[in-house]
C-alpha cells in the first residue's frame, strides 16, 4: 500500500514584491522518486529550501511522516532522516574523502562532548562505528581507495559522488537531491541515473529530484510534479507529463506567445 513520506500543503513564499510559491501542494511516496520540474525560475529550488528548512512559507504546511515540521529548523530535519545536496557542491575541500563523508554521520549519533575529550570507550566505538558506514557509502559510490585522498583532488564527477556518499553515510530517510546532473557530461549523467535507482532500491530511501536533465528525470522518476512561475501546473507519471499540453507550452511557448 502507498504510504505518503512528505506531504506539502498550499505552500505559498514571498521575496518582497515576489511571489515565488503560491498554494503549492505536494507530495512524495515512500521508496519512489519523485522530480520537480519546471522552467528557470519556476520555483523549484525554492520549494526544496522549504521542505529542507531553509525558507521559512508564508503559509502552508509540511508532514514528514506524522510530524508537523513546518518551523523546525534544519538540524530538527536532518536528525528526522531528511538530508539534502545542492546544486553548487559542498564539500570540505582540506579534508580527506573519508572525513568529508564522516561529517555527514555526526549529526544521527549524538554523544557528550566530555566522551571525545576523554577518549572513552564509547567515544571510541562511535567512531569506529561511523568510520565503517562511510567506508561502505564511499564503495557503493565508487570511490573506494581514495580514503586517504584531499577532496580538492577528486575530479569534478567524483566530488559529485563524494557529496552522495556523504548523504547516504547520514542514513537518510528522505533525500533531497538539487540539480545533481549540474556539470556533469553524458556519461557521468547516465551513471549518477543509474546510483539514484541503486539508492533507491538499495536502501529504501524516498528520494525527491531536482532536475533541469529531462532524459534523466523521464528515466528514473515514478512521478513529477511541474512548476511554472510558483505554480503546479501538472502533475502524474512521466508519460502524462510528457504528454500535458501546459507543460508543453510552459517550456516552448504557445502559438499564443508566438
Amino acid at each position: 500500500m502507498k504510504h505518503t513520506v512528505l506531504e506539502c500543503r498550499k505552500l505559498s513564499v514571498r521575496f518582497g514584491g515576489v511571489q515565488a510559491l503560491h498554494e503549492v501542494d505536494f507530495q512524495a511516496d515512500q521508496g519512489h522518486i519523485t522530480a520537480i520540474i519546471g522552467p528557470n525560475g519556476a520555483g523549484k529550488t525554492t520549494l526544496l529550501n522549504v521542505i529542507s528548512g531553509m525558507v521559512s512559507p508564508v503559509s502552508g504546511e509540511i508532514l514528514f511522516d506524522t510530524h508537523t515540521i513546518t518551523h523546525c529548523p534544519v538540524h530538527q530535519r536532518n536528525s528526522l532522516g531528511m538530508v539534502r545536496t545542492f546544486q553548487n557542491l559542498e564539500i570540505f575541500s582540506n579534508m580527506t574523502v573519508l572525513e568529508n563523508v564522516m561529517t555527514g554521520c555526526h549529526g544521527h549519533m549524538p554523544l557528550a562532548a566530555w566522551h571525545s575529550l576523554l577518549r572513552t570507550p564509547k567515544a571510541i566505538a562511535l567512531e569506529h562505528r561511523i568510520k565503517e558506514q562511510a567506508l561502505e557509502a564511499l564503495e557503493f559510490v565508487g570511490l573506494t581507495g581514495l580514503n586517504t585522498v584531499s577532496a580538492k583532488e577528486l575530479a569534478f564527477g567524483q566530488q559529485r559522488s563524494l557529496e552522495l556518499a556523504r548523504a547516504l553515510a547520514a542514513r537518510p530517510r528522505l533525500l533531497l537531491l538539487d540539480e545533481p546532473a549540474a556539470g556533469l557530461n553524458i556519461a557521468e549523467t547516465q551513471a549518477l541515473a543509474e546510483m539514484i535507482v541503486r539508492i533507491r532500491d538499495t536502501y529504501q530511501v524516498s528520494i525527491i529530484l531536482v532536475e533541469h536533465d529531462m532524459e534523466l528525470v523521464m528515466g528514473i522518476s515514478d512521478a513529477i510534479m511541474v512548476l511554472c512561475f510558483g505554480q503546479v501546473i501538472s502533475r502524474g507519471t512521466p508519460g502524462q507529463i510528457q504528454k500535458d499540453p501546459q507543460v508543453i507550452a510552459a517550456y516552448l511557448g504557445s502559438d499564443e506567445d508566438e
